[in-house]
């Protein structure tokens, strides 16, 4: 019998470790066959006990390579030349990618097999791996990521007083049932590599940027955070009805919420990039990757039709009580602006699904902040609904300006009506028309 190394044979003298990277390239590729016994040049030199070096590799294989292969390994010893030898038969496995446990699903710890070599795998080839093996669902594919960490989400379990340990992990699809993280895992750990982008604007375009953030880790950590960025902006008007007065916030709290939960659970996380909330003096834009799922239109959607894209991490959000089961959301949104003649646009294209949400004071002339072209202006009026008028030193206080600065910013909003001047010298005041 004549030995030579090929891409689906391989030769060792003795036990070593890397035994274990030959039979995952074995099993991540087309099979094979590895003899230990055989020296790299096809001699044969056989070993003492060939029950205990099959025993030594089985020991190897159950404790270092996942997921489990055992079932595609099959152990046979041979005569050759008057010599034992181990033949390790290893045929593709069905769960691929298999690495070492040790490294993780990452290059450094899956191989494949190159000519006669076992070599590192690519990135793209492990996620093709992935795809072929565990389907095109998202979620329930293995993470590229195992060293994961859930400090926001048992936060969030705990708050509610559900438990969240494995198995309530295997049950939700955080693990899959050989222990491995999927990809629900990755969106609800700090290790999340997607994230949100949101920007204030000054005005209704583009051109100037008040503020920009960046959110990050886990989906939940996330959705808290960006609910308070778009809080703190989401500014309080007065109107009166003769003697009562009536607040009223730029934007309905429950679209807000609906809004952004939407973007988070519906969004297509098999694509990298942010999902992006932009804040203008009219509008918020919520921007989500992903077009609407094949065969539903957008009149499905408006009259609740749920069809969801990720279906475990919907579960997730409707087991902490954020979201209910069927399709109730954009009925809550559009619900959130019946009383208004401004209502929310939706649009959706192939790749990408927006939500449009008017602010409900802007343009309004009878709110006493209408008009306020930037922040300085809205503190200036926030000032006076509080306290009923401000002087020149306290509006250098509230806006943080100088006096110069401050007298300027007075004199304009008086040419503006959103002000008036009552009062000479040290008595001048300003009010609300």
């Amino acid at each position: 019998m004549t030995f030579q190394e090929s891409e689906t044979l391989e030769l060792k003298e003795i036990v070593v470790e890397d035994i274990k990277k030959e039979i995952i390239a074995f099993a991540n590729s087309a099979g094979g066959t590895l003899y230990v016994g055989v020296a790299d040049n096809g001699r044969v030199v056989g070993v003492d006990n060939p029950d205990t070096v099959t025993q030594q590799i089985s020991n190897m294989v159950r404790d270092s390579i996942k997921p489990d292969v055992t079932m595609f390994i099959r152990y046979d010893i041979k005569v050759v030349d008057g010599k034992q030898i181990v033949a390790v038969e290893i045929q593709r496995g069905t769960e691929r990618p298999y690495y070492l446990a040790k490294k993780g699903l990452r290059p450094e710890g899956v191989y494949v097999r190159q000519g006669t070599s076992s070599v590192p795998a690519t990135t793209t080839a492990i996620r093709r791996m992935i795809k072929d093996t565990d389907g095109d669902s998202f979620e329930a594919m293995r993470s590229l990521e195992q060293n994961l960490t859930f400090q926001a989400t048992t936060k969030e379990f705990e708050a509610r007083n559900i438990a969240f340990e494995a198995p309530q992990m295997k049950t939700l699809g955080v693990l899959n049932t050989d222990g491995i993280y999927t990809n629900l895992g990755l969106l609800l750990s700090e290790q999340c590599t997607h994230t949100v982008k949101a920007a204030v604007f000054e005005g209704t375009d583009q051109s100037i940027f008040r503020d920009r953030q960046e959110f990050t880790g886990s989906l939940l950590q996330q959705m808290n955070e960006v609910y308070e960025y778009i809080d703190r902006r989401n500014q309080v008007r007065s109107t009166f009805d003769k003697l009562r007065r009536i607040d009223t916030r730029d934007y309905p709290e429950v679209a807000i919420r609906e809004a952004l939960l939407n973007s988070l659970v519906h969004r297509d996380y098999s694509f990298s990039a942010s999902t992006l909330i932009s804040v203008y003096d009219d509008r918020i834009e919520f921007t989500s990757i992903g077009g609407l799922p094949a065969g539903v239109s957008l009149n499905d959607i408006m009259i609740g039709l749920s069809v969801c894209r990720n279906p475990k991490l919907a579960n997730v959000f409707y087991r902490l009580e954020l979201i209910e089961a069927y399709g109730t959301g954009m009925k809550k949104i559009m619900g959130a602006y019946e009383n208004s003649d401004k209502k929310p646009v939706i649009e959706a294209t192939d790749n990408a699904f927006k939500i449009v949400l008017p602010n409900l004071n802007e343009g309004n002339s009878s709110s006493t902040m209408a008009g306020a072209d930037n922040e300085a202006e809205q503190l200036v009026l926030e000032f006076i609904q509080k306290n009923g008028s401000i002087t020149r030193k306290e509006a250098e206080a509230a806006v943080d300006m100088k006096q110069t600065a401050a007298g300027r910013l007075l004199s304009k909003m008086i040419q503006k009506n959103l002000i008036v001047q009552t009062g000479q010298g040290k008595n001048t005041k300003y009010k609300l028309p």
